[in-house]
């Protein structure tokens, strides 16, 4: 009996005033979400059901188990989201809110319909509102006055990117350029890639660092930052479509198509041209960075540039993250917000943050 006491603990029934749960994920982000539950700030949160891709769990004593990420893994009650929202309905709780820590496109197409039905989406997936135009309307026609989209995860994790962007045009300050590093992964290689060693080496060791997707072509194909560009231009007002952006990828075509493992023994393919390109940008006393870049005339592009010395991108480190507004009353030295803009730690606070403030 110790020993399942030692593991499970009932949790106490849901009060009124406690917000109810359900987390779909249970991957890096998910996980980490599931450990901020048992920390002081997220004592107010009841879980209701929890899933993985093909599992989930909705009894109060199998989401009590410590090792809950492991259990899902190992099996459950086959997925179904109908059940996770009966579980969410049930509560006495004033507050129902679905977490969405997957990049399911599939699920983000469910958004919509989970606030039409009363329930706050709190999520850090952003295909739906980087995705196409319509989806991005249908998104915000579907918040109501009992129903509330959190978003903050969905560009650089854990920092007020999107907070800061909001405020301002609330403020009548909306930018006319917004500009940055967007990618962790994308950052550290840039970083890092001085000339002195291949880019491929850096990409391994990226990779090694978990920095990138298991794919690391879903960083270097530049979608990713595309899609966050896209929320940024569209959350000040400027309806882009995704055919509007210039976007760059790294990736050469014939590398496109191959198996993962391929091309990770073929990633020295990439060196000679990025090579040419560094020493291009270091002749005219320039760095390279991944940057997006988007103007209120319309310009959107997400791809490498060369930025001087005393560009802020060019000062950054390690894999962090920046977002530079430029806007009326930020016209001669546009604000800046840097840091960890990548983790499963700072996306998961950056979800709970945007629960309790719903709250």
């Amino acid at each position: 009996m110790s020993a399942v006491l030692s593991e499970v603990e009932c949790p106490r029934p849901a009060l009124q005033d406690d917000i109810a749960v359900v987390l779909l994920g249970t991957g890096k982000v998910g996980g980490a979400f599931l450990q901020l539950l048992r920390t002081r700030a997220g004592a107010k949160l009841r879980l209701v059901g929890a899933a993985n891709s093909r599992y989930q769990k909705t009894t109060p004593a199998e989401l009590a188990e410590w090792r809950l990420r492991e259990r899902l893994d190992a099996g459950g009650e086959i997925r179904d989201n109908r059940g996770l929202l009966r579980a969410l309905h049930a509560s006495p709780a004033a507050a129902r809110v679905v977490i969405d820590a997957t990049a399911s496109g599939h699920l983000a197409a469910c958004h919509p319909e989970w606030l039409a039905a009363g329930c706050h989406v709190v999520t850090a997936n952003k295909a739906l509102a980087g995705g196409t135009l319509h989806g991005w309307h249908a998104l915000h026609a579907a918040c109501n006055s009992r129903a509330r989209y959190g978003d903050s995860a969905t560009v650089g994790a854990g920092l007020p990117a999107l907070s800061t962007l909001r405020r301002l045009c609330q403020c009548g300050d909306p930018p006319s350029r917004i500009e940055g590093v967007f990618s962790g992964s994308l950052s550290y290689l840039f970083n890092q890639f001085d000339g002195r060693q291949p880019f491929s080496t850096l990409l391994q060791n990226a990779c090694a660092l978990g920095y990138t997707e298991p794919d690391p072509r879903s960083d270097l194909s530049g979608e990713d930052v595309a899609r966050k560009l896209l929320i940024l231009a569209r959350s000040a007002g400027h309806p882009l479509e995704r055919a509007q952006l210039d976007v760059e990828g790294l990736v050469p075509e014939a590398l496109r198509v191959v198996e993962r493992d391929m091309f990770r023994a073929r990633m020295h393919e990439l060196d000679e041209s990025l090579a040419a390109r560094h020493a291009q940008a270091t002749a005219r006393g320039c760095v390279l960075r991944y940057l997006a870049r988007f103007d209120a005339g319309g310009k959107a592009r997400v791809g490498l540039a060369e930025v001087p010395p005393e560009h802020p991108a060019a000062r950054l480190s390690g894999a962090d993250n920046l977002f530079a507004f430029t806007t009326p009353r930020y016209r001669n030295r546009p604000l800046v917000i840097q840091g960890a803009g990548a983790g499963s730690e700072v996306t998961a606070q950056a979800l709970l943050g945007d629960i309790l403030a719903m709250a």
